[in-house]
């Protein structure tokens, strides 16, 4: 694998983990009625998914990059 690819696959899982926390966050503070501050958790907790998802297309990319240059029969 390459280490574009890598690095991609580690930041896809980063912002993976920190949606799972705003989430949880949100979870908390919506038990709480704390629904203002529950939806700026969520909203961070969306914006860290699509910044993962960008990276794990990202990260697939780099893949067939790889691939094809490793196996130009089959680009």
């Amino acid at each position: 694998m390459s280490m574009q690819a890598a690095d991609h696959h580690h930041k896809a899982a980063e912002h993976h983990e920190h949606a799972a926390r705003h989430h949880k966050e949100a979870a908390k503070h919506h038990e709480a009625g704390k629904h203002e501050t529950a939806g700026h958790h969520a909203h961070l907790a969306h914006g860290h998914h699509q910044h993962a998802m960008h990276h794990a297309a990202e990260a697939a990319k780099a893949h067939i990059e790889h691939h094809s240059k490793a196996n130009p029969a089959h680009a």
